[in-house]
Formats: C-alpha cells, sequence, structure tokens
C-alpha cells in the first residue's frame, strides 16, 4: 500500500441539526427532543479548512456522541469531510430501538447528498457503531425489515435509505446483543436480587481464578446463553401481558444486574491478543459488573428485544455482511480491551463484497489513549484505502 505523506488541517466544527415527522404511539426520548410527532437529530461535522471534498465519513453509533474521539477528528485533520451524527437516543439507550435508529442515520444521509451535495458517503462503524451502520447498509442495499422484533410496524422497506458506497468497520463487535450474551455474568439466581448468585459461577468469587479450564468455560458459557434467555422469555410475557389488557399502559422499564462479566477479561489464553488483563474499557470489570452503566442495565421491553436479545435482533453484524456488496476495509485493533478478538473475523468472512481489505493494527487499544502514532499510521492507512478506490477527491 502507497500511503501518501499525511497534512495536518486545521478543522471547523458545525453543529448539525436535523428533523423529521414520525409517528409514534408513545415518547420513548425526554423533553423537545423526544417531541410526539418529530424526531430530533445533532450532530458535529467536521471539515478540514479549505478542502474540498466530495465524499462524507459517517461515524454514528446506537447511544453515543462520537465527536470526541479521535479516530474522526484525526481523518479530518488528514483532509476527509467527517459528520459525527447522535441518534434520538444519545447518551441515553434504555429505550432504544434499533430500526430507528437505522432511520436516524438514513436522515443524515440523505441530508448529505441532498443538502451538502456530498457525491460519495462512506459508513465508518466504529465500536457499538459497527452493528448498527451494518445493519443500515444490508437493508439500503436489500431492504427486508417490516416490523421491531417486538412486533410493532415499521417498515424500512420504505424508508428510502440510501446505501453507503463503501463501508469501514472498525474496533467494531459483532453486535450489542452478542456481546451481552459473552459478558452476562451468569452467576445470577434471582433477576430481583443480584445478591442471590451461585458462587461456583461467579467470576469475581476468590475461589474462581484464571486460568479457567474447556469444562467450566463450557458450564459457564451455556449458563450465560440460560440467563439471556430466561431474561427474554419474561420480556415477552411482559409485553404480552400488557398487550392482553389492551390498556393505556404499553410498556415498561427494568433493570438487568452484573452484565459485565467475560472470562477473557481477567483469563489472557482465552482468545489470546495484545488486549490488558484484569482491565476493560469500563475499568476494572468487577466493578463495572455492578455498576450502572453495566450493559443494558436499564432498559425497556421493546429496547431489549431490539438491541440486547440474540436470538430477536435484526442488528447482527455477521448475518447483515451477507447483504453487503461495497467496497468494505475492516480494522482489528490487537490491544483492544472493549471489543472480543474474534469479532471483526466473524463479520469480514461473512461480508459479500468482492472489494475487501482486513488489517489489523498491532497494539493499538480501543481508543488509542495515548496512542498518537498509531492513531496517525491508522488514519493514513484509511485514507490510502479510501484514495486508491476514489473517494476523498476535490
Amino acid at each position: 500500500m502507497n500511503q501518501q505523506e499525511s497534512v495536518a488541517h486545521d478543522v471547523d466544527a458545525q453543529w448539525v441539526h436535523l428533523s423529521y415527522s414520525e409517528a409514534a404511539q408513545f415518547k420513548t426520548v425526554y423533553g423537545f427532543s423526544g417531541q410526539q410527532g418529530v424526531v430530533h437529530l445533532e450532530g458535529i461535522r467536521y471539515m478540514p479548512r479549505a478542502v474540498h471534498c466530495d465524499t462524507l465519513l459517517v461515524y454514528m453509533h446506537p447511544a453515543s456522541t462520537l465527536q470526541l474521539l479521535p479516530m474522526p477528528m484525526a481523518m479530518a485533520r488528514n483532509g476527509v469531510h467527517v459528520l459525527c451524527a447522535g441518534s434520538r437516543y444519545a447518551r441515553n439507550d434504555s429505550a432504544l430501538i434499533m430500526e430507528h435508529v437505522v432511520r436516524d442515520l438514513g436522515a443524515y444521509i440523505q441530508h448529505a447528498r441532498d443538502v451538502w451535495g456530498y457525491r460519495k458517503v462512506v459508513l465508518a462503524g466504529w465500536s457499538g457503531g459497527g452493528s448498527l451502520s451494518l445493519y443500515y447498509q444490508s437493508q439500503a442495499e436489500s431492504p427486508t425489515v417490516t416490523h421491531t422484533p417486538a412486533g410493532d410496524a415499521y417498515d424500512l422497506t420504505q424508508a428510502g435509505l440510501i446505501p453507503a458506497d463503501a463501508f469501514i468497520l472498525q474496533a467494531a463487535h459483532v453486535s450489542r446483543a452478542v456481546v451481552l450474551q459473552e459478558w452476562i455474568d451468569p452467576s445470577v439466581l434471582d433477576e430481583n436480587d443480584p445478591d442471590q448468585r451461585d458462587p461456583s459461577l461467579d467470576l469475581y468469587h476468590p475461589d474462581i481464578r484464571p486460568p479457567y479450564d474447556a469444562a467450566f468455560m463450557a458450564r459457564f458459557r451455556a449458563a450465560q446463553r440460560a440467563r439471556v434467555v430466561r431474561r427474554t422469555a419474561w420480556v415477552k410475557e411482559t409485553l404480552a401481558e400488557l398487550r392482553r389488557r389492551n390498556g393505556l399502559e404499553v410498556e415498561r422499564g427494568f433493570v438487568t444486574h452484573r452484565t459485565m462479566a467475560d472470562p477473557r477479561f481477567l483469563d489472557g489464553a482465552l482468545e489470546p491478543n495484545d488486549r490488558p488483563i484484569g482491565h476493560c474499557y469500563m475499568g476494572h470489570p468487577e466493578t463495572a459488573n455492578s455498576g450502572p452503566i453495566g450493559l443494558a442495565r436499564f432498559s425497556t421491553l421493546r429496547a431489549w428485544l431490539s438491541q440486547w436479545s440474540p436470538d430477536d435482533t435484526n442488528a447482527l453484524g455477521d448475518r447483515c455482511a451477507e447483504r453487503i456488496s461495497v467496497p468494505f476495509l475492516a480494522l482489528e485493533h490487537s490491544a483492544d480491551d472493549a471489543v472480543p478478538q474474534p469479532h471483526t473475523r466473524m463479520v469480514f468472512d461473512r461480508v459479500r463484497s468482492t472489494d475487501r481489505e482486513m488489517q489489523v493494527i498491532q497494539g493499538a487499544t480501543h481508543y488509542f489513549v495515548g496512542q498518537p502514532e498509531r492513531l496517525q499510521r491508522t488514519a493514513t492507512l484509511t485514507l490510502d484505502w479510501l484514495r486508491t478506490r476514489g473517494f476523498c477527491t476535490a
């Protein structure tokens, strides 16, 4: 790969506000941003000063805002126009419906084409934005979804989703639902009392120490799967009961305790790479396991089915990849402390595109913290890949 010499550009940041009408049975977002019948979206567009470009690189996460991540700004400083798009659920995924976020992403891409005038759009799926972007692109290329996993009508086949022209998957997992199943604490015996636990499955019990043998791992993974299945069955039963009542209560929130207990956090021999052991991207795994920001800690019934149930979500990145035909670049970070090591390859192996490439960024952590040289090398690699395919031209 012939990497061009990088030039650091000054970057201007533009606040972006989009809105569109959408009928809804009830509000899922607090305040004016969730105004009944109108969806409001906010984002940040980074534009390298005095650089005219026909391509927009779009980063979007279902629930986070990405403008403070290092990669979008690094790409902008290297001369790429970048949009960090926020969904209607920015910073709160409790009631998040992935189908809604797909349509939010579609609104940004349509705006980029029709209002800003970009000829080409490239999706950059980072972290949890990977499965979202894969879901979007699969539905833009071959739309099939007409209902949410809860059975509510939401027709993406009629949403007019515009396919992106290329796809970059970086430091991204297969799906929020798959990650939850691989991280959830199987020792919990009573969902309403997280202190009731099976000590033989408690990863943080002093008698359970790495390395973990094959028998323990098989039992642990089976128990994780069983807990998710039980939780999902309760969700479906509760939603069905609310529908049977046919009253004004149509949704319910709940807490799922202890969801950050992946043996890979503590045992480097399991699917080894360069990740730090005894640590995860949320800090100490045991603290994160019971903390307020663990995966799926707060959820509604519909959000659980759309985001967190592997058997129900439509946002399974590896399956979505089978519908994607545009040029595809996959970037795995070898020291990633947030994305399980096999996940990038799982998606890459199922991409339909004939123009596909995968690179492993050696030593890179999830956020490139304290790694400016690796960040720049990755930005240069990405820019070269884009330019080779005719993107990011004046």
